[in-house]
């Protein structure tokens, strides 16, 4: 049999990621620093953002809310950022420092209060995954947001993996047909096994401040994926299922969640868990005449119908695309217009299937959009 099919194929695929990782749109040049705020300092992610991100040029940190003295000293300490950033409320540091947009690092819980304030101020918002605790605190988000004329964007460490991307943009090319199924993996052995600070671990173990456990934390990234593979529809219903397998370590949250979102013609088994013998965040892509597996971020494996799988090493991405702190300085200088994983109204539709999820492992029953 002829190898010429397979051979056009993986040209394309090369070409066609290369296309996508290089044309990324760029934020302007020759701009002075976005003027940043930080709002809590409770969530583990806020060190990544340290240690990447507190001197990107892109930014200047005006200030620091945090109610939390002793948390805010260590951190300034150990960063080696000036007191004088810090403040105890956020309204008091919005009004001292002026900031252009916020990142926050607060629970869950608290993300609609940051939201609606930050409102009053005509202050844009990024989040830490996900949008918020309920689909009712994100009606109230987006209702805030509306009347403030700001940008809400939720972040995610799995909007900036390349494998991600490209998937999408294979998917959209009609290379693999139409879709049908997507399997989502995403979690780790648990915040505590992994280590986790007390400050992080007091709220993400609480059901009312992270809306719950496992679920939540890890159900959130399947649903962004799969709403934004879907181009923003609904599902037709979501059926889920919990487990509470340690419960000496999480007395009050699940640590095991298998959420099935359905859709017409497509269906995404999300699977989120505290128990996974090692960290993930993967994904399997299956079309009518394909598949698009993405085992690691920067990684796709590719086959089509009667060809053998190719693998692709891809690069970062570039330009507004690279990262969370591109992507804000990106929208807020409008260069771009916020779109698909970061997007609101994506994790509007998240946030309406993790509340689904929730009614549905507590039911037993399915629950139908």
């Amino acid at each position: 049999m002829s190898h010429r099919p397979y051979v056009f194929f993986v040209l394309f695929v090369t070409l066609l990621v290369s296309t996508l990782l290089q044309s990324q749109s760029a934020s302007a040049n020759d701009q002075s620093p976005l003027r940043v705020g930080i709002v809590g300092l409770v969530h583990g992610h806020v060190q990544g953002f340290f240690e990447h991100s507190l001197h990107n040029p892109q930014i200047e940190i005006v200030g620091i809310a945090e109610s939390d003295k002793a948390l805010s000293s260590k951190y300034a300490t150990q960063y080696g950022f000036s007191q004088s950033l810090l403040f105890p409320d956020l309204e008091e540091m919005l009004q001292r420092t002026h900031p252009q947009a916020v990142l926050v690092y607060t629970n869950t819980y608290d993300h609609r209060r940051v939201v609606e304030t930050c409102a009053r101020h005509g202050v844009h918002v990024m989040m830490e995954k996900p949008l918020a605790v309920s689909f009712a605190d994100a009606q109230a988000i987006e209702k805030a947001a509306h009347a403030g004329k700001i940008k809400v964007l939720v972040n995610y460490e799995t909007t900036w993996y390349p494998a991600n991307q490209a998937a999408y943009y294979i998917l959209h090319q009609n290379q693999i047909g139409e879709l049908r199924k997507v399997v989502i993996c995403d979690g780790h052995s648990g915040p505590k096994e992994i280590g986790c600070s007390e400050d992080f671990l007091r709220w993400l173990t609480d059901p009312v401040l992270n809306g719950g456990g496992a679920l939540p934390d890890f159900g959130c990234y399947g649903a962004d994926l799969m709403t934004w593979l879907m181009d923003g529809a609904r599902p037709v219903s979501v059926f889920a299922v919990t487990r509470h397998i340690k419960p000496k370590i999480y007395p009050n949250v699940e640590d095991e969640a298998t959420i099935v979102v359905t859709y017409t013609n497509a269906q995404a088994i999300l699977q989120a868990s505290w128990n996974w013998p090692f960290n993930r965040k993967d994904m399997e892509v299956y079309g009518q005449t394909g598949y698009i597996l993405a085992p690691h971020g920067d990684v796709i494996r590719v086959r089509k119908s009667n060809a053998p799988e190719t693998e692709l090493q891809l690069p970062p991405l570039q330009g507004a695309d690279a990262d969370p702190v591109s992507y804000l300085a990106a929208v807020v200088r409008k260069d771009i217009q916020p779109s698909g994983l970061s997007s609101l109204q994506v994790n509007l539709i998240v946030t309406e299937i993790l509340d689904a999820a929730k009614k549905s492992a507590r039911t037993g029953k399915r629950v139908d959009f």
